[in-house]
């Protein structure tokens, strides 16, 4: 982090941010597997279209994220009321991931931060909804991705990182 003109503020390097942004993703492509899966095993009479939309809904719904798609946007407004018992049924059902969204939801309010944008309904949001670990620190950024691989890997999202091979020793002379 550096400061501002003047030494006013603090700000995050603009390259980090598009990684962050990408971790925070992960985090949101996590919670969508966890969702639906715990959707299906809840309301198997619901159709598995319903689940992939309305987990969809939900997590747009969480980080204040717009759908590009006109129909997803409709199909949340459609379905407001069974949106809304979803997101406060959140920390229960999705509970093992109540540190990671914690983490994500203020990383993305960092990142939107640094670009103007304001994100806090999120943060509060989630505070209502008793998702987010208020006394839980904040991780350093590259501690954060880290974190978000591991987890990333264990749900199948991504593969482990290949270990690096020892260098090879010089021969006896």
């Amino acid at each position: 982090m550096s400061g501002g003109a003047g030494g006013e503020g603090r700000y995050v390097d603009n390259r980090l941010l598009p990684v962050m942004r990408d971790a925070v993703t992960t985090v949101q492509m996590i919670l969508f597997q966890v969702l639906r899966q715990s959707l299906r095993e809840r309301q198997p009479e619901l159709d598995e279209t319903l689940h992939t939309r309305l987990a969809g809904a939900v997590i747009n719904n969480l980080f204040g994220t717009r759908p590009v798609d006109e129909a997803v946007s409709a199909f949340a407004a459609a379905n407001r009321e069974l949106v809304e018992a979803e997101l406060r049924g959140l920390a229960d059902h999705c509970a093992g991931l109540r540190p990671i969204l914690t983490d994500a939801l203020r990383m993305q309010t960092i990142c939107d931060n640094q670009e103007g944008i304001h994100s806090m309904p999120s943060l509060l949001m989630a505070r209502a909804l008793g998702l987010l670990e208020e006394a839980r620190e904040l991780p350093l950024p590259s501690t954060f991705m880290l974190q978000v691989r591991t987890l990333a890997v264990a749900h199948g999202l991504i593969e482990p990182m290949a270990p690096e091979d020892p260098p090879a020793a010089d021969p006896p002379a």
